[in-house]
């Protein structure tokens, strides 16, 4: 448990350009982007007790996290993306 979320420029870092250059270019990775962002707040807060869920309830929304960041890596690692 960390005392703050996962920004995506920490966990891929020197990919802060190209990152921010699909927020504004590629629609599917700026929605990505957002509902990472949004899991990853749900899931602190879920983690610091600010809003307790079930542990199935936290491994799904984790589970859902790990996609997306699959999926944002892959169109990080393509250069026609």
């Amino acid at each position: 448990m960390s005392n703050a979320p996962n920004d995506l420029t920490e966990d891929f870092p020197g990919r802060a350009d190209r990152i921010h250059q699909l927020k504004t270019s590629n629609n599917r990775f700026s929605r990505l982007y957002d509902e990472y962002n949004d899991l990853n707040r749900t899931i602190h807060r879920i983690e610091t007790r600010v809003e307790p869920q079930s542990e199935e309830a936290e491994e799904e929304l984790k589970r859902r996290r790990l996609q997306i960041k699959d999926e944002i890596m892959a169109m990080l690692d393509n250069e026609n993306a």
